[in-house]
Formats: C-alpha cells, structure tokens, sequence
C-alpha cells in the first residue's frame, strides 16, 4: 500500500489546489455558451429544443457532483493518513455508483425523453427537438458522471492538474466538434448532441484510464459503495433543499411580471458566477481539511479552515466592491430594456451586501464537506431554506414586495446558514480525526 503523505497546508498550497479547480468549474459554462450560440443560429425552436433537453441533462449532471463531494471527503481522508491506495479506491467505488446511474437514466430517456419534455413545454415541436436531442446526449452521460467521480477522488488525493487537462481537452474538442457537424455536415441540432455526448464520453474515457493505471483492485466492494450512499443520500437532501430555495425565488419573481424575473436572472446568473469563483475555494479546502483530519492533524484541519474563511470573505468583499462599482454598467451587459433594468437594480444592494458572508459560508461549506460532517450540512441547509427563506420569500409575495424582498429573503437564507455553520466550526464537533468516516 502506498503511504505518501500530504504536502503541509499553506496559502500557496489553497492557491495551488484552488487555482487548478476553478478552470475545471468554469470550463463547462463555457461550453453551454459556445453550445447555445452555434444551435441560436438555427432559430428559435432548435435552441428552445436545446434549453429544454439541456436543463434534463443538467440536473442528471448535478447528481453526479452531489455523489462526487461524498468521495473527495472519503478519498481525503485515506489520503491524509499516507494510504494513496485506499483513497484511489474510494474512487474505484465511486465510478462504479456513477457508471450505474449513468447508464440507467441513459437508458430510461431512450422511453421516457418525448414524456417529459412534453411536461416541460406545451409546444410539441419544441418538445419532439427536444426529446431527439436530449436522447442523443443522454448517451454521454455515463462519460460525464464517470468524470465527476474521477474528480472526486483525484480532489481527494490533491491531483489537480490531471482533472484540468481531461476536462478542457473533452470541452475544447466539443467547442470544436459542435459547429462542424451542426452546420458543414449538416446535422443541425443532433450535431450539437453528438457533439455533447462524443465529448463526455471522452472525458469518461480518460478518468477510467487514470483510475486503471493506479493499480488497485477494479471489483466493486458492496460494503464501501453503501457507505458512499449513505453519504450521498445527505448531500442529494442538501442539494435537493437548496435548489428549490433558488426555485422558489423564481417563482414568486415571476410572480412580479416579466420584467421582474428578467431583472431577477441577470442578478441571479452574476450571483452563479461569484459561486463558481467561490467554490475554487472551498474545494480546496475540502480536499486539505479532509487530508488533515485524515492523517490525525485535527489543529492542522483548523488551521486550514480558519485561512479559507478568511480567503472566503476577502474574496467575497472583492465581489461586492466590483458589483456595487458596476451597478451602473453590469446590467445593460445584459439587456437594453429599461424595465428590466431597473427591476435588476433593485436587487443589487442585497446582492452586494450578502457577498462576503456568502464567500463565508462558500468557505465553511468546504470545510465541513472536507470533514464529512454531511448530516450537519443537510440539517443546516433544511432549517435556513425551510425555516428563514421560504417564510420570507412567501411573505415578499403576499406584501408585493417585489424584487427586492425577493432578494432580501436570499441575504436571510444565505446569513442563517453562516450563523449555523460559524456556531458548528466554532464549536470543533466537526473535527473527527482518522483514516474513515
């Protein structure tokens, strides 16, 4: 068994780790744009078609990181305590999980895609793009779930430089592929699916190769692959509950007329970006933390978590001086509609304002998923979202608050999570120390 131990956290090494992980974050919203300007020069019904049967995919997506987190804070952990094997084998039993859901929703769309993108939009032309496009992409996605649990455990065991070259090769050779087969051969929308689905089972393909050279046992192990359940179930809970806070803020702005929820996406997709940058962070620090405590440095893991909530907050107050500065700039990026406009502006100071305890609670998010103190994550996200946003949104409505309120409900959610997960860190039950969780 190999027993290599860490690298020592510091600064540079957050840095080194966070750096790497960003560009693998921001590399696939940068594919979804080049996607959907190739597939926009077609016309309206083939890029409503790719919003329709992208959005499915994106959530079939979405499960696959929610299991990967549960891997990084197991593989970190083996990782820590100088047993590299133990922790690429977390991998092996993460690719197993992902391989299997890949394959059987894969599957499952090939009956079940014309259903439900017929419940998604009323128009059947739409619907019918949208099912031939989505049944074509769908079958990448055992490829694309294969990648995410290969990041799981090469975050665990701090490879970072791997995870960047397969993710951007697969997306390069997709940007490349996509207007090739949708306009010269001629393909139109499939194209765009091939395109997807070739790139994904690529990146797939190169994960698998990774994990095989490791030389460790490739059978599964029933009693690990339950345990990565288990952990997983809290995660999907957590992902589950935060999603449909996001969801409802949608809802009720939509409530306040058209201009108001276009006011409302353009705040919310800047707010999508200042994650991305954010969730560089706390993926370092789920990778150091779980290494730490993996390895029985329990003041290590502290040290590591009260840098990043420092990192988390500097990086957040960044955020909100270049958003309040570009309040006057930022939303005519976006749109020339007045109304729209306005409407953005006035959800722009409780957007700037949450920034740094959202780089905060980004931070602590990290730290806690390093540790695995999932069930705590999973409680915490239910009682803010339950017990502060929701009331808050449902009284913006019934008030006619308007965006505003609708945007203060979210600043709500987003300091209740930070009071819960400061109390939590502070209070070190968090700090578990050994090889397993």
């Amino acid at each position: 068994m190999t027993t290599t131990a860490p690298p020592a956290p510091t600064l540079r090494r957050i840095a080194a780790l966070a750096l790497p992980a960003l560009v693998v974050l921001a590399v696939e919203p940068l594919y979804v744009l080049v996607d959907t300007a190739v597939v926009g020069h077609l016309g309206r019904v083939p890029l409503a078609a790719l919003a329709i049967g992208g959005s499915v995919l994106t959530v079939a997506a979405w499960l696959g990181t929610v299991f990967s987190y549960g891997t990084t804070a197991r593989a970190a952990r083996r990782f820590g305590a100088g047993q590299r094997d133990a922790a690429v084998a977390e991998g092996v039993q993460g690719s197993w999980l992902a391989l299997t859901a890949g394959a059987t929703i894969a599957v499952a769309a090939q009956f079940g895609a014309r259903p439900l993108t017929g419940l998604m939009v009323g128009d059947p032309v739409v619907a019918d793009a949208a099912a031939t496009w989505l049944r074509i992409a769908v079958l990448g996605l055992p490829g694309l779930l294969l990648a995410t649990a290969g990041n799981g455990w090469m975050r665990g065991v701090q490879d970072m430089r791997r995870p960047l070259y397969y993710v951007l090769g697969a997306n390069v050779l997709s940007a490349v592929l996509c207007p090739v087969l949708v306009y010269p051969v001629g393909l139109g929308l499939e194209g765009s699916a091939i395109a997807n689905a070739t790139a994904q089972t690529l990146s797939g393909v190169l994960f698998l190769r990774a994990i095989a050279r490791e030389r460790v046992p490739l059978r599964p192990d029933p009693r690990v692959l339950r345990n990565q359940l288990v952990m997983g179930r809290d995660l999907l809970l957590r992902g589950l509950a935060m999603q449909g806070s996001f969801f409802s803020a949608t809802v009720v702005a939509a409530s306040f007329g058209p201009a108001a929820v276009a006011g409302h996406q353009i705040a919310l997709q800047l707010w999508m970006f200042c994650a991305l940058v954010q969730d560089a962070v706390a993926i370092a620090a789920q990778s150091l933390v779980g290494a730490e405590l993996g390895g029985g440095r329990a003041g290590a893991a502290r040290w590591v978590a009260r840098r990043v909530s420092a990192v988390g907050v500097a990086t957040g107050i960044g955020f909100a001086v270049l958003i309040g500065a570009g309040a006057a700039v930022l939303p005519g990026l976006f749109t020339s509609d007045e109304q729209v406009i306005h409407q953005a502006l006035l959800a722009w100071p409780w957007f700037v304002a949450m920034q740094p305890v959202a780089g905060l609670v980004f931070a602590l998010d990290g730290v806690l998923l390093g540790a695995g103190d999932m069930r705590f994550l999973r409680n915490i996200i239910i009682a803010s979202g339950f017990g502060a946003f929701l009331p808050g949104v449902l009284l913006a409505g019934h008030l006619d608050l308007g965006l505003g309120g609708v945007w203060a409900a979210l600043a709500l959610f987003i300091v209740v999570r930070a009071v819960g997960m400061l109390v939590r860190v502070r209070s070190g039950r968090w700090v578990r120390v050994g090889a397993t969780l």
